[in-house]
């Protein structure tokens, strides 16, 4: 029988600062432009952060609206927001309209034959249209107008959005604005032609998190932050705009064994590393079925021990890795290892650990394991309190 109870048998968990993601809500709504709203992005279980308990938070901060990435996941959110909007990014099948309609969802038409067989199903769905502005992954060109417009024709699909996708927001080259900006001026133009013929257009959306913080000044209904919701950057970089965003994520385990390891000795599969100094060898109960990469392996400072930061040294195996302790004090069975979060003074950023692991946050929080529980915890008015749920 499973277990439900958070820590019976806890050796590498999750902690969710709820109350730092009430934080970036509030920081995203200061710079985005008045009378323009947020759809939280919680596709992929929230980014790896619980999408039950974050969803629950995110209605009580004042969001109505949410974005997720499929209709399972869209299914799931329902569930924790009876009331709110939920958009489907991602494709449908129309053999799987029928659940759009019983859960409620809009979906994104991704091209006109999609949208046409959405119709097709006699299913009465509202929808968003994509508009592709030059990200070419989903939606219609503006050079196909008609296609664009035959899907605001549909006899059973109301459309209640209209949205692109920037393909570059987060970089701040000149070459990169301007491709941003022609994709902005491309957008309005189909848009404003649909409404010079009569066209409802519903409401207009094209920002992701980046551009919340590097292009404020574009004017439409909803912005959809997804990463940056969390309290932390795709990657180490700058945004024209500051940023006041919280880590909402901490990623900790326990140590399972300390000893010594001798001059010349091999560590972990491959014997990739040797000691070339006897050694403090601490084996840590995490791997990469937790979602560590295996590729940070002889990565400096990618773990905090006794407040100290230590190396991840030999391979990273799958359910355990083993720290080069030396010089971190008496560390012992038990104690708590910190691969993502702040120990006193120190921390380590889910940027920096992306970085070393030659990828983006967005993957490394989506990535994290199932088997890892989600500890929460926030502050109501009166009192402060943990709620834990496997």
């Amino acid at each position: 029988m499973a277990h439900k109870k958070t820590g019976i048998f806890k050796r590498a968990w999750i902690e969710i600062d709820l109350d730092a993601l009430a934080h970036n809500v509030h920081d995203i709504k200061s710079k985005i432009q008045s009378g323009c709203d947020i759809m939280a992005v919680i596709k992929a279980d929230a980014y790896g952060h619980g999408v039950g308990r974050v969803a629950e938070r995110l209605v009580r901060e004042g969001i109505s609206t949410f974005a997720v990435a499929t209709l399972s996941e869209g299914a799931e959110v329902r569930e924790y927001a009876p009331e709110s909007d939920i958009l489907v990014l991602g494709y449908t099948h129309p053999a799987d309209a029928k659940h759009l309609v019983k859960y409620r969802l809009a979906q994104l038409a991704s091209d006109a034959v999609h949208a046409r067989a959405l119709d097709e199903t006699g299913h009465k769905i509202s929808i968003h249209v994509a508009i592709d502005t030059g990200m070419h992954r989903l939606g219609v060109e503006p050079m196909h107008f008609s296609d664009i417009e035959s899907i605001y024709k549909s006899r059973n699909l109301t459309v209640v959005g209209t949205a692109t996708h920037l393909a570059s927001p987060d970089s701040l080259a000149e070459s990169d604005i301007e491709f941003t900006e022609l994709q902005m001026e491309r957008f309005i133009t189909v848009v404003q032609r649909l409404r010079d013929k009569g066209y409802d257009v519903g409401k207009l959306h094209t920002q992701s998190s980046y551009a919340i913080y590097n292009h404020p000044d574009i004017d439409c209904d909803y912005v959809r932050p997804g990463i940056m919701l969390y309290g932390v950057h795709s990657q180490d970089d700058d945004t024209k705009v500051s940023t006041d965003l919280r880590p909402v994520l901490s990623l900790k385990a326990l140590i399972a064994q300390v000893r010594q390891i001798d001059k010349g000795e091999s560590v972990s599969y491959g014997r990739i590393y040797t000691a070339k100094t006897p050694i403090m060898l601490a084996t840590v109960s995490i791997g990469y079925a937790d979602g560590i990469p295996r590729n940070l392996t002889g990565h400096d400072g990618m773990c905090i021990v006794n407040g100290r930061k230590v190396p991840i040294i030999g391979r990273v195996c799958m359910d355990m890795l083993m720290l080069d302790v030396t010089g971190a004090g008496e560390v012992k069975a038990g104690d708590i290892a910190t691969f993502i979060g702040k120990v006193g003074d120190i921390e380590i950023r889910c940027e920096e650990l992306a970085d070393c692991a030659g990828t983006i946050t967005n993957e490394i929080l989506c990535r994290l394991g199932a088997r890892l529980p989600r500890i929460y915890t926030e502050k109501s008015t009166e009192e402060e309190f943990v709620r834990q749920r496997l």
